[in-house]
């Protein structure tokens, strides 16, 4: 392909808003552009690179025995409902009404069409397992779209369902499929780690996540370095922590002016956070008001607090729902609270005793406050959120806790969809739930997140597998463009892709132009190097080495070693 024939220039300048270095390349080397919030156009050469991510996860999928289909993006609004999903999921989830009034959604997953049509297609447990799988758009009204592909509303999702008669056929699926993971990360040259993670919206009792570590990220994970534990802090328990043996002393009322925040609280008392028991507010998705405590010095987990409650989602009390209950933002607790809240108290702070709280009255706080005399809890969970420097729950080491993107997740559903019709008969004759299970990949997002991991201060390194081209050839002057012709010929003929520079540009803009893009090899044919007896051939991801002469004749050669064996057309895997 000719650089005259791309839709696109390249950028000198990094654009207004790209924060991430992954991102500003992305733009900078026109391979995509942004039409709205969390929607991007993928020009020419972001294409190409989307196309080379999605061979691999096709060859991948099959490979573990995928069959691969195409289901609709819009549905109608009552398989959301036979599910339940319609109500318990928010805003991301776009609702809308036909001509006919009639009331549909936009795909955000598909595991209830999928369940759907195992209903109509899947009778006998002969026809099982089953693996289908996806490369699909997909819409969700995100509040926050934001890194550039990283937080999309309108993304690309290889999705894949499987369907088994029982939990150890799905735990045998989920293995492989697993490892196709693996490889397909490993492919695409960007490092992930595996992580257990929460079920969320999804449902079902299993899941994991494939994280990729960038200070970009928006999740945090948990990991030992003695033992291998790694989870998502969502989900993430430290060892328990014992606190030290006292004998409850009575409560007492203690004047704390301006001490709305544990920090002033702290100052005040003379006492460490430790000490203190932290209120906070939140309310579900269903009405109800939930009084949380934690240790002062740790932050509430709300994904565990939402498990706790069987809540869908909460979100912040609003001060007038705060009053109704009887409680005082910055001096709240359980205390003389009213039955209108549920209260629900981290574990830790169920075994502390004489803990300073909130006294529900502006200015006032109380001292040696003990769960079970003084207020009592409706639910004792695990609420708190673990951080860096805890011991490990599995082998008491510190843990340490780092930033991430998910890339990739897997679920193990269960029999969550088998309300949709989704059942089988077994050997014996009678009615089974078919076993689910839903894996996930965010192209877009893999894609970004491997221009964050494989660029350098000049552009974009792309590894072999996914570069839009294997080879940038640098057509310099009348005699590079009279001679790029047999070159290209020459390497096309042995099936490897080539992107011409024939812009006619000096020497210093087609370079420039050629690190930014970061195809694999980069090739110069000029007056020079014909002289010296054929074309300047380097590596993009050596910048720092000399160019050799290599002659036209022995440059396929030359190339393939270093683009994996990638052709235009990519040979079959495995």
């Amino acid at each position: 392909m000719r650089m005259t024939q791309l839709l696109g220039s390249t950028l000198r300048d990094t654009p207004a808003g790209a924060e991430s270095p992954g991102y500003q390349l992305l733009l900078r080397g026109a391979f995509v552009r942004q039409l709205g919030q969390g929607i991007f156009s993928f020009l020419p050469l972001g294409w190409r690179v989307k196309e080379r991510v999605e061979e691999i996860l096709r060859q991948e999928m099959d490979a573990v025995g995928g069959a691969e289909v195409l289901l609709p993006l819009v549905h109608p609004a009552e398989v959301w409902r036979r599910s339940g999903r319609y109500d318990a999921i928010g805003p991301e989830l776009v609702r809308f009404s036909d001509r006919r009034t009639r009331p549909h959604v936009l795909a955000l997953t598909h595991e209830e069409i999928v369940a759907t049509l195992a209903a109509s297609e899947v009778q006998s447990w002969r026809q099982l397992p089953r693996f289908v799988y996806q490369i699909q758009l997909k819409f969700r009204d995100d509040p926050r779209p934001r890194g550039g592909l990283v937080r999309l509303r309108e993304f690309t999702m290889k999705d894949g369902y499987t369907l088994d008669r029982d939990p150890a056929g799905l735990d045998e699926q989920y293995a492989r499929i697993h490892g196709a993971y693996v490889e397909i990360f490993r492919r695409c040259g960007l490092p992930v780690v595996a992580v257990s993670a929460d079920v969320g919206m999804m449902g079902g009792y299993e899941a994991h996540e494939f994280m990729y570590l960038t200070p970009i990220g928006e999740d945090t994970i948990v990991l030992c370095d003695r033992c291998g534990y790694a989870q998502n802090r969502q989900v993430a328990t430290a060892a328990t922590l014992q606190p030290g043996a006292e004998d409850p002393v009575p409560m007492e009322r203690v004047e704390t002016p301006g001490a709305d925040t544990i920090e002033r609280l702290t100052a005040v008392m003379g006492i460490p956070a430790e000490r203190t028991a932290k209120a906070l507010f939140m309310a579900t998705s269903d009405g109800r008001m939930v009084l949380a405590v934690v240790r002062g010095d740790m932050q509430l987990n709300e994904t565990k607090l939402a498990g706790a409650v069987r809540a869908a989602e909460l979100r912040p009390m609003t001060p007038e729902e705060i009053d109704a209950i009887g409680a005082v933002p910055g001096y709240g607790s359980p205390v003389g609270v009213g039955t209108q809240a549920l209260v629900v108290v981290d574990e830790l702070v169920a075994r502390s005793p004489n803990l300073v709280a909130g006294a529900n009255e502006a200015g006032y706080h109380l001292r040696n406050v003990n769960v079970g005399r003084d207020f009592q809890a409706d639910v004792v969970a695990d609420l708190a959120a673990v951080e860096a420097g805890q011991p490990c729950v599995q082998c008491g080491a510190p843990l340490r806790t780092e930033r991430a993107v998910e890339t990739g997740n897997i679920f193990k559903l269960g029999t969550r969809y088998a309300a949709l019709g989704a059942t089988y008969l077994g050997e014996d004759g009678e009615e089974k739930p078919i076993v689910m299970g839903s894996y996930g990949i965010g192209v877009d997002r893999l894609i970004a997140c491997v221009a964050e991991e494989c660029h350098d201060e000049r552009g974009m390194v792309w590894p072999a597998s996914i570069a839009p081209f294997s080879v940038h050839l640098c057509a310099l002057g009348d005699e590079g463009l009279g001679a790029s012709d047999a070159v290209v010929q020459a390497l096309e003929s042995a099936g490897l892709d080539v992107l011409v520079d024939d812009r006619g540009e000096r020497a210093g803009v087609q370079f420039a132009d050629a690190e930014l893009v970061g195809c694999p090899v980069q090739v110069t044919v000029s007056k020079r190097s014909i002289a010296a007896g054929g074309v300047e051939a380097k590596l993009r991801a050596d910048p720092g080495r000399e160019p050799e002469i290599v002659p036209v004749a022995a440059l396929a050669a030359w190339v393939a070693p270093h683009v994996g064996g990638r052709t235009r057309r990519m040979r079959p895997y495995r």
